[in-house]
């Protein structure tokens, strides 16, 4: 095979302290934009209206924060998880500045843990992954874990090492991605919810009651849109030989429908400030319908800023089944329609 092509790393080839840059710098242009909301139906005022946004301090409406995420996790996968069998968590996600359409987006990363799986033919592989605007100013900066195959199952491992990860992003660390907003003039009318920051609290479980079905063509769409070019989404051929007999489902795509579903209910939760952890928990297929409820685990002031408050949301994901009082665990285990339980935090006007 010709030494041209990029074929993807594998377990074995990873090192502890590896440093990657990303390939392909990518503009992000409102054809992005209205793509990516046409895909989703995400309905929150601020990346929806020039005027709503600059009506409370925004220059414009900024880029949605998953756009963003899915756009720089898109970069890494060539060189981490091409040949990945799952994506398996997040932790320590961090959204650091505004991105507004024009944008220029690049991403580097270090690999920061390893450790072989006891079949040999896998390993976990540890990354931390920062997303760079055209200036140079890191907008967004994650650590994501991924089971990769090994190319021979033989080969030494590489010398393992699991990295110890915050459980919680702190409140103090919230408020950078966000400029200071006027209150006052946000319109809860035009935002589509009358509940602000002071509205919620702690231990409250919203069902965000509707459902979406996934379509393979839409999962496609979405995930070009990324540039990720995992196997595991896009070839029928290989995958048809797999476990599963199918295309899976990008984990990225399960959490954008999340997040739409849940304007209903939480409809100024204006942005995602930070993801504090993460788990795909199940695979989805197209055909299934995904459901979402989220609960409020804290809420919490951010120093120095009077004009929004933080929650800190734990949303799970169901496929086909609705999530009214929806038992996740059943003991210690997940309920098998349990697809994603993410822990994040989004901000709110006060």
């Amino acid at each position: 095979m010709s030494e041209k092509i990029n074929s993807g790393r594998f377990f074995e080839d990873f090192r502890l302290g590896q440093e990657i840059v990303h390939a392909t710098p990518r503009t992000v242009t409102v054809g992005d934009v209205a793509l990516y909301n046409g895909l989703f139906g995400s309905r929150f005022a601020v990346q929806s209206s020039d005027a709503f946004a600059r009506s409370i301090g925004y220059s414009q409406a900024p880029v949605d924060d998953l756009l963003v995420f899915h756009i720089v996790f898109g970069k890494t996968v060539p060189d981490i998880s091409q040949n990945a069998v799952a994506n398996l968590g997040y932790a320590d996600c961090r959204f650091l500045k505004t991105v507004y359409p024009g944008a220029t987006l690049n991403a580097v990363s270090q690999v920061i843990g390893l450790k072989e799986n006891s079949n040999r033919k896998t390993g976990i592989v540890y990354v931390r992954s920062r997303g760079f605007d055209q200036i140079g100013d890191c907008v967004l900066e994650y650590v994501r874990w991924v089971m990769v195959r090994k190319r021979d199952e033989a080969a030494p491992a590489p010398r393992e090492h699991v990295p110890e990860l915050p459980k919680v992003v702190t409140p103090d660390a919230l408020g950078s991605a966000c400029p200071p907003i006027d209150a006052v003039a946000y319109d809860t009318a035009l935002a589509g919810s009358p509940f602000r920051f002071g509205d919620y609290r702690a231990g409250e479980k919203i069902d965000h009651v509707d459902g979406m079905t996934v379509e393979g063509a839409e999962h496609q769409i979405a995930t070009r849109l990324y540039q990720n070019t995992a196997r595991v989404h896009f070839n029928q051929f290989t995958e048809a030989q797999g476990r599963f007999g199918r295309r899976l489902i990008y984990g990225g795509h399960v959490i954008s429908l999340a997040r739409a579903l849940s304007f209903n209910g939480q409809g100024n939760a204006f942005h995602i400030a930070a993801i504090n952890g993460g788990r795909h928990v199940a695979p989805l297929f197209a055909g299934g319908t995904v459901f979402a409820w989220s609960e409020v685990l804290e809420t919490a002031e951010i120093p120095g800023r009077s004009d929004i408050g933080a929650l800190r949301l734990r949303t799970v994901a169901t496929k086909d089944k609705p999530c009214a009082d929806f038992p996740y665990r059943t003991g210690e285990d997940y309920d098998p329609a349990v697809i994603l339980d993410l822990d994040y935090w989004v901000l709110m006007p006060a």
